[in-house]
């Protein structure tokens, strides 16, 4: 029997959307009640300096920055993991209420947190339909989660852009 692929994760290239996307996903999908995090960079004088976490009733954290102290790195930018963990605790992934799971991103420095790692594949085992977004190369738990039998895999692309919105939508309303 075919399991319904209710994990959607979409993967591309950096900065071809997927964020907006995400952003745009959980806007239209409201009506799910949908609960998670999408990721933004925090830029000062025009250069990236880190990333920021905001959670969908618009609380923050911070994920990265290239100036705090953390043992933790990801290239030039040092991860905040207790923080991040922190900021994970404060949103009710598995509220009965919530029928729709988003998380930007499944990548190295969400990876870096085994609480992250844990959380992540008892929401991907849940009932509850997810759309992340994961990184386009990695290995270990980002690879072990592309080839679940039950995800759906979507590249995003400067083409496909603006009509994998409406792909997307037509799928969990299909789905759910």
């Amino acid at each position: 029997m075919n399991r319904v692929k209710k994990n959607l994760l979409i993967t591309g290239l950096p900065g071809v959307g997927k964020t907006t996307l995400i952003k745009k996903l959980s806007e239209a999908l409201k009506h799910y009640h949908p609960v998670g995090f999408y990721t933004e960079e925090i830029r000062e004088k025009g250069e990236r300096k880190g990333f920021e976490l905001i959670n969908l009733e618009g609380r923050k954290g911070l994920l990265s920055h290239k100036d705090i102290r953390s043992p933790y790195r990801v290239c030039q930018y040092k991860v905040d993991v207790e923080g991040f963990e922190g900021f994970l605790d404060s949103i009710s992934f598995f509220s009965p209420l919530a029928r729709l799971i988003i998380i930007d991103e499944i990548g190295k420095m969400e990876c870096l947190s085994d609480r992250f790692k844990k959380l992540l594949i008892e929401i991907l085992n849940s009932e509850k339909w997810v759309i992340a977004t994961i990184g386009l190369k990695g290995s270990g738990l980002i690879a072990e989660v592309k080839e679940r039998e039950d995800v759906q895999l979507l590249e995003i692309t400067k083409k496909n852009r603006d009509s994998l919105l409406s792909e997307i939508l037509k799928e969990i309303e299909k789905g759910i």
